[in-house]
Formats: structure tokens, C-alpha cells, sequence
């Protein structure tokens, strides 16, 4: 039997404010033993991450923890400790050291006025009795063993290769090359967090966090930010070092498809509740609680063609007693029809029939790059020679990894991003080189829904001001009434209540923010919206709900979208063609479905592989695999 490393008892967290109490977390208990992966599920605010801050003695005011144990097992055989009870500078001697922790956004987790050599010998420092030497030498091993640094074979046999062509009149001899190979190493720690991406900012997180051998390691939504193809390498990554360190793991996220790669138990967390806890396979194939089958559902698949997505609001309904305890009833969802082969192809047929909406022609964009003193000008392409068609009326997809130019290419069709040469046509009218007033009226005709609908609101501006700001600069509507009426009209549309006009964007959930932003785009009654990464920063279950809202709109006003995404399985469930773009080109285009079925590049092939399903299959061969 393996050996218990964690165990919480009845772990209850409450915040307090305004003469309210509120329980992050309610009661919750459950236990790691070494070498195993434990996988916390569920929506943003059901205190996945308040119970790693808890374990962690990271919780600040007015955060405390109410009652219950976190007991934690530091030695082999040795007395367990209840982390509950350590003061704050007891809990300095197992934080970072015997229990480390990954943080979702690499990029404000990392001090960007230091260089990762830096923070990474701090953190070996702290918890280790070495000198500054030996903390990089331990930094670079971390950075190696995350796959970030090649091995010292590795970079030693690029040296040997290119060498010859490089110094063809200086031999290497054996120091020259241990030399290199020295400062070949040393380089990467003299780096920013900002010269670096943001799959390799999450492996220096990840060295930092196992440079001191922990016997836990939690990750909290630690692929969040990435692409689904830096995503599997680092859930692949993961796997291996638990299993090389025989280390215990807690993996939080939203996205129980992503957490069937990972874990070994699966605990589903909803209102600071654990509704349902264990094995991975039976909690995929056999899922008992509603909660949990509304969120197994509602991620769109790859081998599925519904014309809608089931939410968790299918499955179950939720009512507050008077006393605060949350009633949930189960229901039987009737299962959505799938699109016959006949439907796709008579839609697809039809839209052929039409002239195109928008024509793209060899658009080409790029952006300056500092040259050296008397050099030549220099330009990285971020749109190199794109064409396509948009069809009124279609939701053509456009797929890819991040920095390879979807979001680039989406705001330059706006006109938000100036071209350097080729053709925008939209509607028959080039506006390539529109300016000043007939730009001003184009916009009434494009619109975009952001990424982060955090930011794409102005968090002083009320709902009703943000949603009426379109068309006062357009002079829609004679009167304020009138407008006001306007704003409630589409707010209603999208699934919110009038009530919302006189709220503050603080006041609303991820995925109200969104529908806020998404009736802000059809209030001038566009004919084309870019959906740019607009479902990406959402939970699995609000995602589902956003993605039926757009294909609801798309019926009732016909609508003509582009779809931006890294997800292919979002891209697939809502588009009629798809385009895959990498390194600013085209490199694929077909139907949703043959782009699925047949990818013809390599690069297509990687990005369908790389996606979680979460499908009994892959559960099982998981298992399989780490059986």
C-alpha cells in the first residue's frame, strides 16, 4: 500500500464582508497518496482553487479557514502534520520546499524586472543549503528536465555539427566545447519572462516548482492560457516527472475532458461542495451526480454533430432554501438531434450558390522589426499572403496555434490593423484603403466580440451605456427612450434580464459578460461579426451556452461569422468550412467535417491529436498506459 501524503477532513473556508459570510468551501474531505493524481473539477466559483490556496496557507483576508484538517505526511512513517495549525513562518518550511504549487497565468506569476535565473535560484536558495553556483547548476537541471534546455549531449553535438561550417580555420578541441556547451546553458537563465513564450514560461514555472524534489505538487489551471497543442506537451511533461519523482499531484481545472489525460481520481467541486469523487473512468463512463453529467456533455466533440450542446442547466435545477442550502433536482435531458450528412451538404450547397460577402485577396501584414544601424528595415509577417472567401450567411472557422496570425488577420478585415498590400472586399466594395467617413459607416456593417470579455468592457461605464455607446456615434434611434428600448431588446435576446442597465460589468459572471459584449455587437444590425477567441476564457458549461447563443443569433438575423479559435472541436461544432492557419499562411482549408476526417497537413494532424476528448476510450487507454 502506498503511503497517505495528504488527507483533508471537513475543510471548510469562509470570506466575510459587508456583515456576510460566505463558504468558499463547504465541508469538503478527501486524500492523496504518493505517486498518485488527483483531479479537482468544475466551474470558476466553486472553490477549486480557494482549497489549493488552503492547502498551500496562502489564503488572505477576510479568507480563513472555518474548520476541518489538512493533514500532511512530510517524512516516510513520520507523524503527520495538520498544516492547519502552523503558524505562518512554520508553513515558510514546507511551502515551496515539501508542497509547490503552479499558478494558471505564467506571466504575472513571474517577476518581469528579474531573469528566470534569478527567481530560480531564490527559490533553490530558500530551500536548500547551497551556494549560488550550485542553486544554477540545480536551475539548469530543473530547466532540462522540463525540456526547455536540451541534455549537455544534445547541445554538445550541435556544437560538433555546426561547427565546420560556422569556423572552418579553428578546431574544437574537448575544453572549447565544454566551454560552449557552459555557456550554452548559462544563456537561457539570463532571459525575461517577456522573451520567452507562454508554454515555456509555464516550464519554468514548473522547474521552479520541482527544483526542490516536492513530495506535492498542485497545479492550478495550469494550461488554461495555452494552446491545445503546448497543452498536451505540457500534460504529457506532467505525467512524466509525477511518475520519474513518484510525486503526489493535484490538477485543478475547469475542463473535465482535459482532466481524463491526467488523473487517476476525480473530484467534482460545485458551490464549494464535492458532488461527486472517484476513479477517473468510473467518473467518465458511469458519472452519477447531474452536475457532473451536464459537464461531460456540454464540451463539443469531434465525433458528434448536434445541432445544439446540452448544458448543465439541462441536467439539473437549483434552488435556495431560506435557510441558504442549495436543493438541486436531477432532470432527463432529451438528447439534441444530430445534423444529418444530407443537411450539411445542402446547407454547404447552397452557400456555394452566393456571392461571396467578404473577398480576401493576397492581404499580406507585418510589423516593423528593429534593425540595426544602417541596416535594411525588416518586417515579421504576421499575414503573409492570405485568400479566401466568406459566404453571407457561413461561419467560416479559422484555427490555430497562438502567434500564428488569426487574431492579426481578424482585426486587419476590420480595418482595426493597416495592411501592407493585397484586397479586402466586402460587399462587393473594396475597403483596402477606406478612410475617415465611409470607414465610420463600415463599422455599422463589422463587428467583433473580444477574447477576454474582462477587459472588452470599461468596468465605469454601465451596461446599458457600454450597450448604447454604438448607436449614439451612429445616430440610431430619435430619442433616449428609444435607444434605452433598444438596449433591454437585445439584452433580452441574449438571455439577460433589462434589470442589467443599470448594473456595473463587476456585477456579472464570464459568461454575462460576454452575452453583454455579444449584444453590443449586434446593436447596429451588422451583417458580419469576428468571433475572435470569444468562448476560450470561459468555463466548459458557459462556453456550451454561448456557442448555442451565437448559432441561435445566427438563424434569427442572419449572420455571416468568422470563428477564431485554437480549439478545434469548438471551431468544428460551429463552422461550415475551416481554415488552419500557421506561421501567417494558410496551410489547409475544407469542410468542417473533411478537415476532421482527412487532415492532409501534418500540422492539422497535430493540432486534432492534441485535443482532449475525454471519451471512455481515451480514459481507458490512460489507464492502460499507466497501469
Amino acid at each position: 500500500m502506498r503511503e497517505t501524503i495528504l488527507e483533508v477532513r471537513n475543510l471548510q473556508v469562509e470570506f466575510s464582508g459587508d456583515g456576510d459570510t460566505i463558504k468558499a468551501v463547504d465541508g469538503i474531505s478527501f486524500e492523496l497518496k504518493r505517486g498518485e493524481t488527483l483531479g479537482i473539477v468544475g466551474e470558476s466559483g466553486s472553490g477549486k482553487s480557494v482549497t489549493s490556496l488552503a492547502v498551500m496557507g496562502l489564503l488572505q483576508h477576510p479568507g480563513r479557514i472555518s474548520g476541518g484538517e489538512i493533514s500532511f505526511s512530510a517524512q516516510a512513517n513520520g507523524k503527520p502534520i495538520n498544516l492547519v495549525e502552523l503558524s505562518p513562518e512554520e508553513m515558510q518550511l514546507y511551502r515551496g520546499g515539501d508542497i509547490a504549487m503552479i499558478f494558471q497565468e505564467p506571466m504575472t506569476s513571474l517577476n518581469p524586472v528579474y531573469n528566470i535565473g534569478f527567481q530560480l535560484t531564490e527559490a533553490i536558495q530558500r530551500h536548500q543549503n547551497v551556494t549560488t553556483a550550485q542553486a544554477q547548476q540545480i536551475a539548469i537541471a530543473g530547466l532540462q528536465e522540463v525540456k526547455l534546455l536540451p541534455s549537455d549531449e544534445q547541445i554538445k553535438q550541435q556544437y560538433i555539427d555546426t561547427w565546420p561550417q560556422t569556423n572552418p580555420n579553428t578546431p574544437l578541441d574537448e575544453y572549447k566545447l565544454a566551454q560552449l556547451v557552459k555557456q550554452h546553458k548559462e544563456a537561457i537563465l539570463e532571459r525575461y519572462p517577456h522573451q520567452l513564450s507562454g508554454g515555456q514560461l509555464q516550464r519554468v514555472m514548473i522547474a521552479m516548482a520541482i527544483s526542490c524534489n516536492p513530495l506535492l505538487l498542485i497545479a492550478d489551471e495550469p494550461t488554461t492560457a495555452l494552446d491545445v497543442t503546448v497543452q498536451a506537451t505540457i500534460i504529457d511533461l506532467l505525467r512524466e516527472l509525477q511518475q520519474s519523482r513518484d510525486m503526489a499531484l493535484i490538477f485543478i481545472t475547469h475542463d473535465l475532458g482535459l482532466i481524463s489525460e491526467i488523473a487517476d481520481q476525480v473530484a467534482v467541486m460545485y458551490k464549494g461542495k464535492i458532488v461527486e469523487y472517484g476513479a477517473s473512468e468510473q467518473i467518465f463512463n458511469h458519472p452519477q451526480h447531474p452536475y457532473t453529467k451536464g459537464l461531460v456533455a456540454c464540451r463539443p466533440t469531434l465525433t458528434r454533430h448536434p445541432h445544439k450542446l446540452l448544458t448543465v442547466s439541462d441536467y439539473m435545477t437549483v434552488e435556495e432554501t431560506a435557510t441558504g442550502q442549495l436543493m438541486i433536482q436531477a432532470k432527463e435531458p432529451s438528447q439534441p438531434p444530430e445534423i444529418s450528412s444530407e443537411e450539411i451538404y445542402t446547407r454547404l450547397a447552397k452557400l456555394e450558390e452566393q456571392p461571396p460577402l467578404l473577398k480576401i485577396q493576397d492581404l499580406k501584414v507585418g510589423f516593423p522589426v528593429r534593425a540595426a544601424f544602417g541596416t535594411k528595415k525588416r518586417y515579421h509577417m504576421a499575414v503573409n499572403g492570405v485568400s479566401f472567401d466568406v459566404k453571407p450567411g457561413e461561419t467560416l472557422g479559422l484555427v490555430g496555434e497562438s502567434g500564428c496570425g488569426k487574431t492579426t488577420l481578424g482585426r486587419t478585415l476590420l480595418r482595426l490593423i493597416e495592411p501592407m498590400s493585397g484586397q479586402i472586399i466586402f460587399d462587393g466594395q473594396n475597403i483596402t484603403k477606406l478612410k475617415g467617413e465611409p470607414l465610420q459607416k463600415l463599422r455599422r456593417e463589422m463587428q467583433i466580440v473580444f477574447q477576454n470579455p474582462f477587459s472588452a468592457l470599461d468596468p465605469r461605464m454601465k451596461v446599458g451605456d457600454a450597450i448604447m455607446e454604438p448607436l449614439l456615434i451612429h445616430s440610431v434611434g430619435k430619442t433616449k427612450k428609444q435607444r434605452l428600448q433598444r438596449v433591454a431588446e437585445l439584452l433580452e435576446r441574449v438571455g439577460l434580464s433589462a434589470d442589467a442597465i443599470n448594473r456595473y460589468p463587476h456585477q456579472f459572471s464570464g459568461g454575462q459578460r460576454q452575452r453583454i459584449c455579444i449584444a453590443r455587437s449586434l446593436a447596429l444590425n451588422p451583417k458580419f461579426i469576428i468571433c475572435d477567441e470569444s468562448v476560450s476564457a470561459l468555463d466548459v458549461s458557459v462556453q456550451a451556452q454561448v456557442l448555442n447563443l451565437l448559432k441561435e443569433l445566427q438563424d434569427e438575423f442572419q449572420l455571416t461569422y468568422i470563428f477564431i479559435s485554437h480549439d478545434l472541436s469548438v471551431v468544428k461544432f460551429m463552422s461550415d468550412r475551416i481554415l488552419v492557419m500557421n506561421r501567417g499562411q494558410i496551410v489547409e482549408q475544407g469542410t468542417a467535417e473533411s478537415i476532421y476526417r482527412e487532415p492532409k497537413e501534418e500540422y492539422t494532424q497535430k493540432l486534432i491529436a492534441s485535443i482532449p476528448t475525454g471519451s471512455p476510450e481515451r480514459v481507458r487507454s490512460r489507464h492502460i498506459r499507466t497501469a
